[in-house]
């Protein structure tokens, strides 16, 4: 008797075991021990965030940085980011590989990547992936599709600010063409989109095409001794701010005519150009916005919480004009900064699929 009642406890003991383990069964199959450990399971965890940069030493580097800390700390206070680091190769490409295989040591869950190498970081950045880490590849983009990829479009800056010039020209005239580094891709394809609509315009001649380092003065230099040889051109084709500088400054100095030149938003260009605007200098200018950073950060997050992404972002270029400069040049920062009006959370939203 003592035996049979022994065996019936037991018997009902599992029958209470089981019916307790089937009611937590969630229709996808998945055992939750507890109410409170499925409220657990459904939490997404906060993300350790790590950014690779090439350099961190340029100004639009440091605008970079402030703008990414600025959204962490919003990610921080919605509990999505736990942590996050910056980590500078200081031009070094092996090193930006020796940090990105370090946080993947590490075990990062998130790895921004502004790119030394177009190729050399796709094996390292893959070998991220497929540890499961997200990675986001913003500004200078490396050519695996295994990564997310925000960027702007390099080939539409060259046509867009070389067709504002055509048109500004009247199809007609003789140009300089600045142009930066040769071989370096930023350079060869905004070159590229400028050739494509300056092809259409036969009367338009390319009296000079210099190529320049991305710094005010060495592009002086080269500006002034293309000017020497050519005093009659009557516009300029220049697809960075510091370049445009140089031509402008020049023209400024030599108390030349005034002819329009395209630009970036390099504000020691912006600033001079809103300064002579009255005495009819005109440009259009875009931008390589800081927000590229933002965007890759709070795409890399979503996906990391089981979203889905686009694999390729392309971010409009902004347009700087003759009726809007003064939203965007400041008096008050350095030249060698580069304003940028932020975009709404709502455009980033609709870039990376929200």
């Amino acid at each position: 008797m003592e035996g049979m009642t022994r065996r019936a406890l037991i018997a009902a003991a599992v029958g209470a075991l089981l019916a307790t383990t089937a009611c937590n069964v969630d229709s996808g199959g998945t055992v939750a021990s507890t109410a409170a450990g499925a409220t657990a399971a459904a939490t997404p965890k906060a993300l350790k965030v790590g950014w690779s940069t090439i350099y961190l030493a340029p100004s639009w580097m440091q605008q970079t940085l402030k703008m990414l800390e600025e959204d962490v700390a919003k990610l921080k206070s919605a509990g999505k980011v736990a942590s996050y680091e910056t980590f500078n190769a200081n031009g070094d490409t092996s090193q930006q590989i020796a940090q990105i295989q370090a946080m993947i040591t590490q075990k990062y869950n998130v790895i921004l990547v502004d790119a030394g190498s177009s190729t050399a970081l796709n094996p390292v950045m893959e070998q991220a992936v497929a540890a499961g880490i997200v990675v986001a590849n913003f500004d200078s983009l490396v050519t695996s599709d295994k990564v997310i990829r925000v960027g702007t479009d390099q080939v539409e800056w060259g046509r867009m600010t070389a067709q504002w010039l055509a048109d500004k020209l009247g199809g007609k005239g003789e140009i300089i063409a600045m142009n930066g580094p040769a071989g370096v891709s930023v350079s060869e394809e905004r070159w590229k989109g400028a050739e494509e609509v300056l092809k259409k315009y036969p009367d338009i001649k390319i009296a000079a095409n210099v190529h320049s380092e991305y710094n005010l003065a060495p592009a002086a230099q080269a500006f002034a001794s293309a000017y020497s040889a050519n005093p009659d051109i009557t516009g300029v084709f220049s697809q960075g701010g510091a370049l445009s500088a140089a031509a402008l400054q020049t023209l400024i100095k030599q108390d030349k005519k005034l002819v329009p030149i395209t630009g970036e938003n390099y504000n020691g260009f912006l600033k001079m150009w809103a300064e002579n605007r009255s005495k009819g200098f005109s440009s259009l200018a875009t931008a390589q916005p800081n927000y590229l950073s933002v965007i890759a950060l709070q795409a890399a997050v979503a996906k990391a919480g089981g979203a889905s992404v686009p694999a390729n972002i392309t971010v409009p270029l902004p347009e700087i004009t003759d009726n809007n400069l003064d939203q965007f040049v400041k008096a008050d920062q350095p030249d060698d900064s580069y304003p940028i009006q932020p975009l709404a959370q709502a455009e980033i939203d609709k870039l990376i699929g929200k």
